[in-house]
């Protein structure tokens, strides 16, 4: 499965064996692009696609995006990763990050009730769509407990009524730490803690149901209609301990009018929801999201 990325290239969906992502991020100068194809021209590396953003290059930031394929890419890392540190660490005084592209990420999600956006993911996933693998999928309600076991998925049970949070997020920390690399809200319907983030130690991604900032808390759809709104849309974004104000990764809207009921609306929202959830968690799946203070690039 392919798909076209910001600059016209076709890249794969799926695990690329002999592919790596190099993420270089930091003040911007005349050179960086040569100088990255150096490195990698000088240990073999053929370059497939390449995305790169300047916010002002007169001393502003510079984003490059660049997947790579080297055979035997497993044994020249070490050699690789070398020379990122002489040329673009302290060569250049950015900062780099390398990504074996064979290798899925594994990814935990948190769920409540709802299960459209929980469905999609774990839907793309088997079909190969998402470049990931989900070790657990962990609800405060028992409710998607079957839909996610058929998918031969561990499904975990951690109950979190009442306004303690430290006992349900103990234990959820318990099941994800070290067996993670990202985290995934779909649509789980509790706030989380700075102390969580913090014991959790991998980004956290949430699906916030609605153009953020607007209708924020429960029942959006209904504060929707009363509104009168003609679009309706979802934000995914990184989560922060300022909630529903981390940096965005994606959004989306859909038109409507006055004549959709509220039933109607939540029905077209959860379509919206479960799109831009998805498409931000195969972006940073693939490396494509560059978090620069509170707000993203993506390559």
């Amino acid at each position: 499965m392919i798909h076209t990325n910001a600059s016209g290239a076709v890249e794969s969906l799926g695990l690329l064996p002999d592919h790596a992502s190099l993420i270089v991020h930091g003040p911007d100068r005349p050179g960086i692009v040569a100088a990255v194809a150096d490195v990698l021209r000088d240990r073999g590396a053929n370059i497939v696609t390449l995305g790169q953003h300047s916010d002002n290059p007169a001393g502003g930031a510079f984003f490059q995006r660049t997947v790579f394929h080297l055979p035997g890419l497993s044994a020249a890392l070490a050699e690789l990763e070398a020379g990122l540190d002489r040329v673009v660490r302290d060569g250049l005084g950015l900062t780099w990050r390398l990504r074996d592209l064979s290798t899925p990420l594994r990814v935990g999600i948190l769920a409540s009730k709802s299960d459209h956006c929980l469905l999609e993911l774990l839907w793309r996933q088997r079909r190969g769509e998402l470049p990931i693998t989900v070790p657990a999928v962990i609800s405060n309600h028992p409710d998607v407990a079957d839909h996610v076991r058929f998918f031969g998925i561990p499904f975990f049970h951690v109950p979190s009524a009442g306004a303690d949070r430290e006992g349900p997020e103990k234990e959820m920390a318990d099941l994800l730490v070290g067996n993670v690399d990202l985290v995934v809200l779909a649509r789980y319907m509790r706030v989380l803690s700075g102390d969580f983030l913090n014991d959790v130690g991998v980004p956290v991604i949430n699906i916030h149901h609605s153009f953020l900032p607007a209708f924020i808390g429960a029942g959006p759809y209904r504060k929707a209609k009363e509104r009168g709104v003609k679009l309706i849309g979802a934000t995914a974004h990184y989560v922060t301990e300022d909630l529903d104000e981390g940096p965005i990764i994606e959004q989306d809207v859909v038109r409507v009018s006055h004549a959709e009921s509220v039933a109607e609306l939540t029905r077209r929202g959860a379509d919206v929801e479960r799109q831009v959830l998805a498409r931000a968690v195969l972006w940073h799946c693939q490396d494509r999201v560059i978090r620069h203070h509170n707000h993203t690039v993506v390559l």
